[in-house]
């Protein structure tokens, strides 16, 4: 029998106090920026860059070298603690994180040069970063819960940092939702702490066969009202009027509340809890299961004609992001190793295509002042760079061969057909028809900013610009991801699969 040493034994350790180090950065560097008195706005933006690229290399690097163990850093009684551990469907959200979160906050400085309460946004823009990294991090579903509410708490001040009427009813309908949100998924987080023959998350459930053969007719109920709960914060239907409202914050807020932080967080805990806590052995087949898949097929579906008629170049992206959110959902509740693939796949290719559609709306925005889609007629020509960026976003949203945005949906559609049941073939048409009107609602953009007609005065926009380098690098790099993916898929693909093969 092998002993580890005790130098092997310190480093193990080590690995396992960096994720609570990764957690924490991040939340004591956004609290003393309203502390710290900076000589220049410059000097500010160097503190904050360099703590956010600091924290996701640390990030990075612990994902080259997971630590083996867990590390509990707080225990209430019993079972019940704070813990974190970091595994293969965790590190897949903490770099999705980790890699977005210094590209928007680049993209910040530039954006909120013209905004009031710069520390007060700071603030509680980084804490946000370390607390999403809680969720991926949590080893347990109290401790998912725990961080999980806590992002609520924090993107408020961000989703009302204008303070205007408009921001303030957002602000009150997303605290709304996610308290009913936080309610129904309490109910299923206290049946898995009850009847769970563990708090901890492992793959294939928490649930003895045997056991919970005594609780068949209430287990489909609580992980439905569970997995409804987790699911507010990805806007699915019907509780998706918050996100499009929420679209009034500062883009960079946007961009992550989209990409990120909130949405993808909704999604990360629906497959934790229907893969890692109540298991798909004992869901498949079942009511629940097509349950959940329907209200997932309607948002589909719903979301993108809801963009479709969106004349505001934010809401549109807004409603656009719902559908996508139930792409990722709609893998999920598929049930089966592929669909968690699908799931994952989507999650990582969406992250970047819509922080690249977000943040080139905001740059037009910010330059412009323009927010409704009609008023872009032409501004393509004085934008070249930002516009040509979009419209690639916008192909891989439609699913275009040789982008990111294919990749993902091929797996989805692949995962539909294996699958097999009316339900999942009817998802395969939802995603379909989804792509059709993605082409439409994206593509029409795309056309209106390059090619207004004949009659169009291009005097009109004759005082556009392009943004600075601060709004073009982060735009940039999330394009050269969406290509590269797209050409090159089979080193992330593989992973996914093996990380959703474990089930």
């Amino acid at each position: 029998m092998y002993y580890p040493t005790k130098n092997e034994m310190q480093v193990s350790h080590m690995r396992e106090i960096m994720m609570l180090i990764v957690v924490l950065l991040p939340f004591f560097t956004g609290m003393l920026v309203p502390l710290l008195s900076f000589r220049s706005r410059k000097g500010m933006w160097i503190y904050l860059e360099t703590a956010v690229c600091i924290n996701s290399a640390l990030v990075l690097w612990m994902l080259f070298h997971a630590p083996e163990g867990s590390l509990t850093v707080f225990r209430f009684t019993g079972s019940l603690s704070v813990t974190l551990r970091l595994d293969g469907l965790g590190a897949v959200f903490a770099a999705i994180a980790a890699l977005l979160w210094p590209l928007a906050t680049l993209y910040a400085f530039a954006y909120m040069k013209q905004e009031s309460s710069e520390k007060s946004f700071y603030t509680f823009y980084v804490i946000t970063y370390g607390i999403a990294l809680g969720v991926a991090l949590a080893e347990n579903i109290l401790t998912m819960y725990f961080f999980f509410e806590m992002l609520s708490l924090v993107t408020l001040p961000l989703v009302m940092h204008e303070r205007t009427k408009e921001a303030v009813r957002a602000s009150r309908m997303y605290l709304f939702y996610m308290l009913g949100g936080a309610a129904f998924a309490f109910i299923g987080m206290t049946f898995v702490l009850a009847y769970g023959s563990t708090s901890s998350f492992v793959a294939g459930g928490v649930f003895d066969p045997a056991q919970a053969a005594d609780r068949k007719d209430n287990l489909p109920l609580i992980y439905m009202l569970c997995f409804f709960g987790f699911s507010v914060k990805t806007a699915m239907w019907p509780f998706s009027a918050w996100l499009p409202r929420a679209s009034v914050a500062p883009t960079p807020v946007t961009a992550l509340l989209h990409a990120v932080a909130v949405v993808n967080t909704g999604a990360f805990a629906a497959m934790r809890v229907t893969y890692y806590s109540f298991g798909t052995e004992l869901l498949r087949g079942t009511w629940a299961q097509w349950a959940v898949m329907l209200p997932v097929l309607i948002t589909i579906v719903y979301g993108c004609s809801r963009a479709l008629k969106e004349t505001h170049f934010k809401r549109r992206l807004a409603w656009s992001t719902i559908s996508n959110l139930s792409y990722i959902l709609f893998g999920v509740v598929l049930m089966t190793p592929l669909g968690l693939a699908g799931a994952l796949a989507h999650m990582v290719c969406h992250s970047f295509m819509k922080l690249c559609s977000f943040l080139c709306a905001g740059a037009v925005i910010h330059k412009t002042g323009r927010e409704y889609i009609h008023e872009l007629d032409g501004i393509g020509w004085r934008m070249p760079k930002v516009f040509v960026m979009f419209t690639i976003s916008a192909l891989a949203l439609t699913g275009v061969p040789g982008l990111s945005g294919f990749v993902s949906k091929w797996y989805l559609v692949k995962a539909a057909l294996d699958s097999g049941g009316v339900l999942a073939y009817v998802g395969a048409g939802a995603l379909l028809v989804s792509a059709l009107l993605t082409a439409i609602y994206m593509l029409s953009i795309v056309v209106r900013v390059f090619f207004p007609g004949k009659d169009f005065d291009y005097r009109k926009v004759s005082d556009v610009k392009e943004p600075n380098w601060m709004m073009l690098v982060p735009i940039g790099a999330a394009v050269i991801f969406i290509v590269f993916i797209g050409l090159h898929s089979g080193p992330l693909t593989d992973m996914l699969e093996q990380i959703a093969g474990v089930i």
